[in-house]
């Protein structure tokens, strides 16, 4: 297991590596401590709590709110395992935080959205934000109350300006990406009549498929995660009125009801997906798609007929969706996970692109009506603009996506 110490010093190498070649930007950790009073806190019972980065000039009434991903907790003892890191506690959440990418205030690097009120809220409850539970063991003090965490940083952020608000995006990246699917219509009901508000997910289009052994394994997982979290209540209503609560934690599920214009970035080979729900550590004992699940260039040909298998199924669960002029969505068939918040791949001249537009053209032109997106990429290896993730054998995460 990782320790506090350990976990905060790599969640500092990667962000000190996300943004390396660009101007720093660092912001600093607001603590959400009226939410203390209303049953809002961490794992921990520790306050919620986010960066903000005000806008300026004419992005002054605009707001980007970015929920933080990492996985979830299934378990008390998964839990506890994040309960004393930035996963559960705001005590561990860093006071400075570098922005980049979709984060960035810079126009050169976040062209769209450099000047807007950019907010990055820190994920500490392991439920995408939908758990509530009023009682609180008294031998494991976990709290699990991730809606009304949502609810108080929506409610301060109102109270700070974005009552005002002429444009808004609620975005995230992994579990913060289904976190953006999951309370879209829920936040875009807390602004104003008249504002712009628009979704987005990145890395967060999780699909219900069976991994290599063909047990559900995710499904069993998110099973476990509503349960403990009591997350039912806060789900879609939309899709729990047909659906057990467990399946309506899978976007596939709850997308097609969303009313608000939504917009879909993922990996048609997601990293994350690979390794959790194609092949988890449960269905692969002796550790033969390990150097696969590392590097991408190291799959067997049988291995990678798998993986375009798995392709097919996202794009199946996604093409369910059915058609819609106002969504938008950015597949690409590059090995990685989360594309926004990393500046190589959110806007640089070597990005990845479809049809020739970054993430960051597409996502920005999209959300001001300028032209819809909607672009599949061709499989794998034919992208040439990927960054496809190398991951270092000896960095165990256990479940955290940063």
């Amino acid at each position: 297991m990782v320790n506090g110490t350990v976990q905060q010093w790599l969640y500092s190498l990667v962000t000190f590596s996300i943004i390396f070649g660009t101007e720093a930007l660092f912001v600093n950790i607001t603590y959400v401590l009226s939410g203390v009073a209303k049953g809002a806190v961490c794992l921990d019972g520790s306050p919620p709590a986010y960066h903000h980065d005000k806008g300026f000039g004419t992005g002054v009434n605009s707001w980007l709110i970015q929920m933080e991903g990492g996985g979830w907790c299934n378990n008390v003892t998964t839990c506890l395992s994040r309960k004393n890191t930035r996963l559960g506690s705001s005590k561990q959440m860093v006071e400075n935080l570098a922005f980049s990418g979709i984060l960035s205030n810079k126009p050169q690097f976040n062209p769209d959205f450099y000047n807007w009120n950019r907010v990055k809220v820190g994920y500490c409850d392991g439920s995408s934000f939908t758990g509530d539970v009023q009682e609180v063991n008294p031998i494991t003090k976990l709290h699990f109350r991730g809606a009304r965490v949502f609810l108080a940083v929506m409610e301060e952020l109102l109270a700070k300006g974005m009552k005002n608000a002429e444009n808004a995006i609620l975005s995230g990246c992994s579990a913060g990406g289904l976190t953006s699917i999951l309370h879209c219509d829920s936040f875009k009901a807390l602004l104003p009549m008249g504002a712009k508000v628009k979704c987005f997910s990145d890395a967060g289009y999780f699909i219900d498929v069976k991994d290599i052994s063909g047990a559900p394994h995710i499904e069993e997982y998110f099973r476990d995660v509503v349960s403990l979290h009591g997350s039912a209540k806060n789900l879609p209503p939309v899709c729990t009125s047909r659906l057990k609560p467990d399946l309506c934690f899978f976007p596939q599920n709850v997308a097609q009801h969303v009313r608000t214009p939504l917009f879909l970035v993922n990996a048609a080979y997601d990293s994350w997906q690979i390794k959790n729900i194609l092949a988890p550590d449960v269905a692969d004992p002796y550790g033969v798609w390990l150097n696969c699940k590392l590097d991408i260039l190291k799959c067997s040909s049988r291995q990678l007929q798998i993986m375009h298998g798995y392709r097919l199924l996202f794009l199946r669960a996604l093409n369910a969706l059915g058609p819609s002029s106002s969504r938008g969505y950015f597949i690409n068939s590059c090995y990685a996970h989360c594309q926004t918040e990393v500046q190589e791949t959110w806007y640089r001249a070597d990005s990845p692109k479809l049809a020739n537009k970054t993430i960051a053209k597409a996502l920005g032109d999209w959300f001001y009506d300028k032209n819809p997106f909607q672009k599949i990429d061709c499989p794998y290896p034919c992208d040439k603009t990927c960054h496809n993730r190398v991951f270092d054998p000896n960095v165990h995460t256990f479940n955290i996506d940063i």
